[in-house]
């Protein structure tokens, strides 16, 4: 029997079978920025590590998260996380534990001592200034990319603010100095009790090729508050650095603390575990200003802190204080009523702010700007070879920036010794929740950290919050959505009516037989995480 015409015919040979003939617009496949990845301060690939977490590949994972941060167990601890704020799975239902990943990524380093291997050596010399987490970091990225590093630090021990400013019960010092330790083991060579008074003068006689600053902000801010003790008067930064001694401070039985920032908060909670029977932490705004995280404040309220908000220090006495209330105008702002309270309080920690000791550049005669260091786009300052990040420059202090400019600024020091400008490759496109198809993904609940006892986090330094075992780290980095990158779902070859997507194999993705696509635009619309997009034809 003769056969249908159609049937008859060889595969391609005949323009009336390549179906995409007729399209109008294609669909490409394409890499977008997940928004957690996008908010990182510290440029991590989180998504990237997250996907070899969920494979169990643990190592993999790290040694992807280490290429941006090199201290992951301290960040999977005291980083505030605005990559879970950003999270698209947290419109579906909640984010993604990802600090919790992070930090069990980081204590499982720690466990099984892994290590990271220096890069073949340039023969050039780079001066750190600061071990905190800016000069940490740059150490590391530096030695990474083969230059001779050394750190010096004024203080005893190595840290910084993460050792003298954030208190025990946040950031265990054993995790604090496994970190640093392995930093150390790549070969980059730490002088403590080192402090810099002249930067060019040092620079010069160590034969440094360059310099990297980052001092942090150790240097309390004060307030005039007439007081007839002026002893009782202390400020933040003091209080957290004594309790790295061994004479911790003695605040007494009643600790008020002004400011309303998350050192203010860290500085009474620790005053109750030093045995406050009241700490009290006193800010001139309302509640909703207050810029101290709110899962820290949460916990110090759990902890038996008290709040006196719209409230202003006007003076303290021997044993009590004066603060006057005050009230919102209609812009929103805190103005004085000329009502007066008096408090009993046996001290009064000031928690205002910090600023950096400049002292070390008065030969430099860099430009500055609002009180710090003025830096490029590389973070190089006015002087060539002198660069600076973290408390030392100009914006948002906290940990996970600074991690971010020591290797911004590790980045563009090496390309600067090597007679070159770093380029930062452009960023993809945003992967928004809107192009997402949440259908094919399961409900499943966030994993909390499990939370010490109240009666131990009020009376010790314990650290109050757990990390995650090994099977809820697994099912926590599952939840991830994977937004804006192919993860071989095959949704798109299962939909596809014309059988034009073609898989390349295990890892290699897929690609269009653009011959048969008609332009449907099915597979957009069903993509589970928003990796294709639809084009106009070319003309």
């Amino acid at each position: 029997m003769k056969k249908p015409f159609a049937i008859t015919l060889d595969v391609g040979s005949s323009l009336a079978n390549l179906t995409g003939s007729w399209r109008t617009e294609r669909p490409v496949y394409l890499d977008r920025l997940p928004p957690c990845n996008a908010t990182c301060a510290a440029g991590e690939d989180i998504q990237q590590w997250l996907f070899h977490a969920e494979e169990g590949a643990y190592e993999t994972a790290w040694r992807v998260l280490m290429h941006d941060n090199p201290l992951p167990a301290v960040m999977g601890r005291v980083c505030y996380h605005p990559c879970e704020s950003a999270c698209n799975r947290g419109r579906l239902d909640e984010s993604v534990g990802i600090n919790s990943v992070e930090r069990f990524l980081g204590d499982q380093a720690l466990k099984e001592g892994w290590q990271i291997a220096p890069g073949a050596d340039t023969g050039k010399r780079v001066m750190v200034v600061g071990s905190g987490p800016a000069g940490l970091s740059a150490a590391y990225h530096l030695r990474r990319l083969g230059h001779a590093v050394t750190v010096f630090e004024a203080q005893s021990a190595a840290g910084g603010m993460m050792r003298y400013g954030i208190p025990q019960y946040r950031l265990p010092r054993d995790v604090l100095d496994g970190e640093i330790a392995r930093i150390v083991d790549m070969g980059v060579e730490l002088r403590v009790d080192a402090e810099v008074s002249d930067l060019v003068a040092t620079m010069q006689a160590d034969g440094f090729d360059a310099c990297f600053l980052g001092v942090g902000a150790q240097i309390g801010r004060r307030a005039y508050i007439p007081a007839g003790d002026a002893n009782r008067i202390t400020d933040a930064v003091s209080v957290l650095h004594g309790m790295a001694g061994d004479d911790k401070p003695l605040l007494g039985r009643r600790v008020v603390v002004y400011g309303g920032g998350n050192t203010a908060v860290d500085v009474a909670r620790t005053a109750r575990r030093l045995g406050a029977e009241e700490s009290i932490i006193v800010y001139r705004r309302t509640a909703d200003k207050m810029p101290a995280h709110a899962g820290e404040v949460e916990e110090a309220v759990e902890e038996g802190v008290k709040l006196k908000w719209l409230t202003t220090i006007k003076a303290a006495e021997s044993e009590t204080i004066t603060v006057e209330k005050m009230e919102l105008d209609d812009a929103g702002f805190p103005q004085p009523t000329g009502e007066f309270e008096v408090m009993p309080a046996d001290s009064v920690v000031l928690a205002l702010g910090q600023d950096v000791d400049t002292q070390m550049l008065e030969g430099l005669d860099l430009e500055m700007e609002h009180g710090s260091v003025k830096v490029d786009a590389g973070m190089m300052t006015d002087h060539a070879g002198v660069f600076a990040g973290g408390d030392m420059v100009d914006g948002e202090r906290t940990v996970t920036v600074a991690i971010g400019h020591g290797k911004k600024a590790a980045r563009a020091i090496d390309a600067w010794l090597r007679g070159t400008v770093y380029q930062v490759a452009p960023k993809n496109e945003l992967a928004t929740y809107e192009r997402l198809n949440t259908w094919y993904y399961s409900d499943a609940e966030k994993t909390v950290r499990p939370v010490l006892d109240l009666i131990r986090r009020q009376s010790t330094f314990d650290e109050v919050r757990g990390g995650l075992d090994e099977g809820n780290a697994l099912y926590e980095a599952r939840r991830c959505l994977s937004c804006g990158n192919c993860f071989e779902c095959d949704t798109c070859y299962g939909v596809c009516p014309d059988n034009a997507v073609i898989k390349l194999g295990p890892g290699k993705r897929f690609r269009f037989n653009y011959d048969y696509c008609k332009g449907c635009g099915l597979c957009v619309a069903e993509c589970p995480c928003g990796a294709i997009k639809m084009v106009p034809e070319a003309v």
